[in-house]
C-alpha cells in the first residue's frame, strides 16, 4: 500500500520490549496523536534487527521503517548502541542496493517515557515519506 496524495505513509517500526515498546504504548495510552497506519513489533533488542526485514517490509508495501533504538539503555548488551549502529549501516546500504531510497529507513533511541519524542519523530518521518511518494 504506498502512499498517495490522500493516504498517510504506511510505517512499520521495530520496537524493544523493555524501552522502545513502552515509550511507544504510553503514546497510545495518552491519547496522543500519531498515524493509524503505523504498525510495531518488539523485539528484544535493536541491534537484533535483520537489514533483510526492512527490505522486505519495503517491498512488500510499507513506505517505511522505523528503528526505535534501545540507546544505552539495553537491558542485554554493553555495547548495544554500537551494534544497532552497525545495523542501521547495513540497512542504509542493503536499501541503497536494491534501488530504493534510503530516506524509508529511520532510527532514533526511544526510551520507556519517550512518548511525545515517537510521537514527533514519527510525525517528521510521515513527512518525509510523503514527500518521497509524492516524487519530492
Amino acid at each position: 500500500m504506498k502512499a498517495d496524495a490522500k493516504a498517510r505513509p504506511s510505517i512499520l517500526v521495530f520496537a524493544t520490549h523493555t524501552i522502545s515498546d513502552p515509550g511507544i504504548d504510553l503514546a497510545g495510552s495518552s491519547h496522543m496523536d500519531y498515524s493509524p497506519t503505523v504498525k510495531v513489533i518488539a523485539l528484544p533488542c535493536s541491534s537484533g534487527m535483520d537489514p533483510r526485514w526492512v527490505l522486505h517490509a519495503l517491498k512488500t508495501g510499507f513506505d517505511g521503517v522505523f528503528l526505535a533504538a534501545d540507546g544505552t539503555d539495553c537491558a542485554y548488551l554493553s555495547d548495544c548502541t554500537t551494534r544497532t549502529g552497525q545495523v542501521a549501516d547495513r540497512t542504509q546500504a542493503m536499501i541503497k542496493e536494491e534501488g530504493l531510497d534510503a530516506k524509508r529507513f529511520k532510527m532514533a533511541a526511544i526510551c520507556s517515557v519517550c512518548a511525545e519524542s515517537f510521537v514527533s519523530t514519527i510525525d517528521s518521518f510521515e513527512k518525509v515519506l510523503s514527500g518521497l511518494s509524492q516524487g519530492k
